[in-house]
């Protein structure tokens, strides 16, 4: 089951049934079972204070996934800050729809087992992304 929550903002996302079976779609296409899936959007500040609480990190980010995946059955509770989306999305010279999706789907395929520490391993997640973005658009 997917869900989508705000913490303090007034978010409004569009076409939610859409987005569910596109994020179902591309975990049944990584071999892996959809469990419970949260998207949590927030502010900047909000997502601030959980890297600092949770991950100890005293940086702003776009995306916090917190993995409770059991074998191939995925489970998280995954912090967006529209704030940082709606920015990087400038940045990028991309709508803000397809910043945010991408950002969503970043956060499912780290919780199907791609890294991006490395620069292979982000060259990899970024063409992962690329490939979900494009099945969405069809």
């Amino acid at each position: 089951m997917i869900s989508f929550q705000n913490l303090s903002i007034d978010f409004k996302l569009k076409e939610k049934t859409k987005l569910k079976q596109w994020i179902k779609a591309v975990t049944e296409k990584e071999k892996h079972i959809l469990g419970n899936i949260t998207y949590i959007f927030c502010t900047d500040d909000e997502l601030l204070d959980i890297n600092v609480k949770h991950l100890n990190h005293k940086t702003f980010t776009d995306i916090i996934t917190f993995d409770y995946t059991e074998n191939r059955k995925i489970n998280s509770d995954i912090f967006i800050s529209i704030d940082r989306v709606l920015e990087n999305s400038k940045k990028f010279q991309v709508s803000f729809e397809e910043e945010l999706h991408r950002v969503m789907i970043h956060g499912i395929l780290h919780l199907c087992g791609y890294k991006d520490k490395t620069k292979s391993e982000a060259e990899l997640m970024r063409r992962k992304e690329n490939l979900a973005l494009k099945a969405l658009l069809q």
